[in-house]
């Protein structure tokens, strides 16, 4: 098969070298022409354009920002993608904006599947993040080597709509879970403990989680870069707060999460790290996280 990928970003551009690592016949496209010309240095071709990679490959696996962004792209490629051609969108979208794009993909002779990942861009850039499937069971079959090559763990969870659903609940979970952490470890910073032995003893403990692990070392590092933003949290747990009102959910927690990171997009910017979020607390306080021997970034 000839995959195009388009959407080389912080996430997408690694899922893209994956697929080239692997073997993959592979032609990129990025708005940002130093991005793909990174993955030409990997043995990518190149597109000059999104419609001019549609025309070029069997399918097409996209990466971006929005719904909105997709739905652009979309409209681009769909006239030019060739009879049993198929669409592998890697973007987090709302449930009823993949129902929607599946239809208008659908109009125009291209199924649909999507593909969201989760685990964080560091997982990505080692080929070991998790794919969560959604769509026709022989899409999923057809395009499992692709898939294995992005990431190291699969789950098929239904029709069209299902990843979707539960990407959303994982992130949900990940934006709470990185409030807590950081609300704890500003008690054991505020205790006198030390603060490297603090984050080791909490993961060796039944209050450790993935976020702690992960992004609780960026925090400690002072560099909270994660690769994920402000407003792409606020993108997802609005999202989340739309599947509490429609399935009857009553969702305390990330309200109070959406409410707070409303205020670091307030106070950072839209563009801050999503781990920036617990520098609220500690402006708040006056007092910082830092402790020795964390990364700058996670490998």
């Amino acid at each position: 098969m000839r995959y195009g990928y388009i959407g080389l970003g912080n996430l997408g551009g690694h899922l893209a070298a994956s697929l080239i690592r692997a073997g993959f016949d592979v032609t990129v496209h990025d708005r940002n022409p130093a991005l793909a010309e990174r993955h030409r240095a990997l043995g990518a071709k190149v597109a000059a354009s999104a419609s001019d990679l549609a025309e070029q490959v069997d399918h097409v696996f996209t990466c971006l920002p929005s719904p909105q962004i997709s739905e652009v792209v979309l409209a681009q490629i769909l006239p030019v993608m060739g009879p049993g051609a198929h669409w592998i969108e890697n973007s987090t979208l709302g449930r009823d904006d993949v129902l929607r794009l599946a239809q208008l993909a659908a109009e125009q002779g291209v199924q649909m599947l999507e593909a969201p990942v989760t685990g964080g861009v560091h997982l990505a850039a080692r080929g070991e993040i998790t794919v969560l499937v959604g769509g026709e069971a022989a899409l999923y079959e057809a395009h499992l080597p692709a898939l294995q090559a992005i990431g190291a763990r699969h789950f098929h969870m239904g029709p069209l709509g299902s990843a979707a659903v539960i990407k959303v609940i994982t992130n949900m979970l990940a934006f709470i879970h990185l409030l807590a952490d950081g609300e704890a470890m500003m008690l054991a910073k505020r205790g006198g403990l030390d603060m490297a032995t603090a984050w080791q003893a909490i993961r060796a403990s039944s209050g450790n989680s993935f976020v702690h692990e992960t992004e609780g070392q960026l925090i400690l590092n002072g560099s909270y870069d994660i690769g994920f933003t402000m407003d792409l949290a606020l993108k997802d747990l609005g999202f989340a707060m739309g599947f509490g009102k429609e399935f009857g959910v009553p969702l305390d927690l990330a309200s109070l999460a959406a409410q707070s990171f409303l205020k670091g997009k307030a106070a950072y910017g839209g563009g801050a790290q999503s781990t920036q979020i617990v520098k609220l607390l500690e402006d708040l306080l006056n007092t910082d996280l830092r402790a020795e021997g964390f990364p700058a970034r996670l490998e």
